[in-house]
């Protein structure tokens, strides 16, 4: 990544000076930009220009005469590889975290934030005894940052009911009663995804979720202001914007908050920054913490939405059938990098399919025990006979975005015996975690140790969490629901998508990862209290047959498996050519003991 012409070990120097002048000991850099998303634009790749390092989380704390680069245990190598150690520590950010480094080196210093950069949660995190946290009025780095890109500017595109499923004065009505119901006049919408979920709208302001940057005030009688540039609006947007939509030029912004004064407003603190707290506050605004209104009602998808994820995954299913038997035929030999290019390029060739949904994991052998391994060409390694090879994708079409997983062995010898036995420990996980049924109530996390279940019985087990929330035309990576050891008090309900995803990793030789997404939805069966809910499977794609043992499925997990790849070839095999046809029926025939 080229942010910049001035060298990488000329600009801490840079920042300290810009810190000085601003009247502050040192500065804390996180990694998301002023809408607190997990990708940004290059002109907010603040992190990555000032350390070099271009993970998607982290932050970094510089001072006078000592700094510190922070990220989790996904990046370890990441960070060796990136940041010159000379400039910089680098420190794991839950068992190092921030608040105890600057315990032990900015005692009694006066430390700066971007208060437009920084939420409430993540302010508290960082407070420590000792040391002042200073709200700055000016970026010490964008001072610094003389080459800095321009900000993005794209077109604000319709995202029509067809695909939405809602016009968004519905959705407008709809939530503003629920913050009148609550006692608040009015919502901050920070969160882009949120404000493309609410407005109906798209755009490419970041690479790989098609949201457009802005913030909105969503009023209790279901009017809102949007804070953009109206020369970017396109043609048909405020169309499907709906009436009781104004909007505002984003310099207008601290003004408009201002004119709440006297007003509850409704503030996340997770997802917001910390100068709206501020600015209302100083306006005369009475500030409650909230969840943002359009979180949950996002994450429950409507049936156009259900229906348009299922046509998502179809699509996907053709791409990712035609890749895996093109490995067959040609992928020994091939970069890393190369084979992310392939893929893409067989999803390409769907009319509908805009762009990838994140950065592919294309892992081959030992880069595969890196959860969240990233190939850089001129870095990557070949795929090779005798090797696990890991691919985790997803794909972004105006109906739905996709996300899936497949773990391989490439070439014809007999897999190590150790190998399949954690492949078919990780597949159990998968398949107990798409067999389940559960009352309505159930979180994520009374879901999560099915998936873990079979790898602890010999002592295995992965650091990450076992599934996620995905959006519709949005980010690969929603919430609030999750199925983590960590609690989350959020149940799953019918129409939430998310992904099954256990693993195990072997440092040093090889990653496995099995990911299919899932919608929740009623099931047929009745328990004492009533209906329970399941999961309807929505990713399509063999599972490599040579990597199961299937003298360790039961009887009822090879059922489901052969079921699931009947239908696999049901569904994908009329869409492909005769040889990849044919490749299907080979790997999707029964299992038998």
């Amino acid at each position: 990544m080229t942010l910049s012409s001035i060298p990488l070990n000329e600009r801490p120097a840079l920042v300290r000076a810009a810190c000085k002048a601003l009247g502050v000991d040192g500065f804390i850099i996180p990694r998301g930009d002023e809408y607190l998303g997990e990708y940004v634009a290059p002109c907010a790749e603040r992190l990555a220009w000032l350390t070099g390092f271009t993970g998607s989380a982290g932050l970094a704390a510089i001072l006078p005469d000592v700094a510190a680069v922070f990220s989790d245990g996904r990046y370890t190598v990441q960070l060796e590889e990136q940041v010159p150690h000379d400039l910089w520590e680098r420190r794991h950010i839950s068992l190092e975290p921030l608040s105890d480094w600057l315990a032990e080196q900015a005692n009694g210093l006066r430390i700066g934030y971007d208060p437009r950069l920084v939420s409430q949660a993540m302010l508290a995190s960082w407070q420590t005894p000792g040391v002042e946290l200073v709200a700055l009025a000016h970026n010490p780095i964008d001072q610094a940052w003389a080459d800095r890109p321009e900000a993005p500017a794209s077109q604000v595109m319709p995202h029509p009911v067809e695909f939405s499923g809602e016009s968004s004065a519905d959705k407008r009505l709809r939530l503003g009663q629920a913050l009148s119901r609550a006692g608040h006049d009015a919502a901050i919408i920070a969160d882009c995804t949120s404000l493309a979920w609410l407005l109906n709208i798209r755009g490419s302001d970041v690479p790989l979720t098609p949201v457009a940057h802005g913030y909105a005030i969503l009023h209790a009688d279901g009017t809102a202001e949007w804070f953009v540039a109206s020369e970017r609006l396109s043609a048909g947007v405020m169309d499907v914007c709906g009436s009781g939509v104004t909007v505002h030029a984003p310099a207008e912004l601290a003004t408009r908050l201002e004119a709440l004064k006297g007003r509850t407003v409704r503030v996340d603190p997770v997802s917001t920054a910390v100068w709206f707290d501020t600015t209302l506050q100083a306006g005369g605004a009475t500030v409650v913490d909230g969840t943002d209104p359009c979180t949950l009602p996002k994450a429950i998808k409507n049936s156009v939405e259900q229906e348009g994820a299922r046509q998502a995954h179809a699509h996907d299913g053709v791409a990712m059938a035609r890749f895996l038997y093109s490995l067959t035929v040609s992928g020994i030999g091939q970069h890393e990098t190369d084979l992310v290019t392939r893929l893409d390029g067989l999803r390409a060739r769907s009319n509908d399919y805009r762009e990838q949904s994140f950065d592919a994991i294309s892992a081959v052998g030992p880069n595969g025990a890196f959860p969240h391994y990233r190939a850089q060409v001129g870095h990557d390694r070949v795929l090779e006979a005798g090797s696990v090879y890991l691919i985790d994708s997803g794909g972004q079409y105006p109906f739905g975005t996709t996300d899936i997983t497949r773990t391989l062995w490439v070439g014809d010898q007999e897999p190590p015996a150790n190998v399949r036995e954690a492949f078919t420990r990780v597949l159990k996980g998968n398949i107990a975690l798409s067999r389940i049924r559960f009352p309505p109530g159930t979180t994520g996390h009374r879901l999560d140790v099915l998936a873990r279940a079979a790898l602890w019985q010999v002592g295995m087990d992965y650091d990450h969490g076992t599934g996620h929330g995905i959006g519709s035309y949005l980010s690969v990576h929603e919430g609030p629901q999750n199925i983590s050891p960590a609690p989350r008090p959020v149940a799953l309900e019918v129409g939430m998508i998310v992904s099954n995803e256990p693993g195990y990793y072997e440092p040093g030789q090889y990653g496995i990862r099995i990911e299919n997404l899932m919608l929740v939805r009623p099931s047929s069966f009745k328990g004492s209290k009533g209906a329970f809910l399941e999961f309807e499977i929505l990713s399509y794609t063999p599972i490599d047959r040579k990597l199961i043992d299937v003298a360790l499925l039961n009887d009822a997990e090879l059922n489901w498996l052969n079921a699931y790849h009947a239908e696999v070839q049901a569904r994908v095999s009329p869409h492909v050519e005769p040889e990849v046809a044919e490749w299907l029926a080979e790997s999707c025939k029964p299992l038998v003991r």
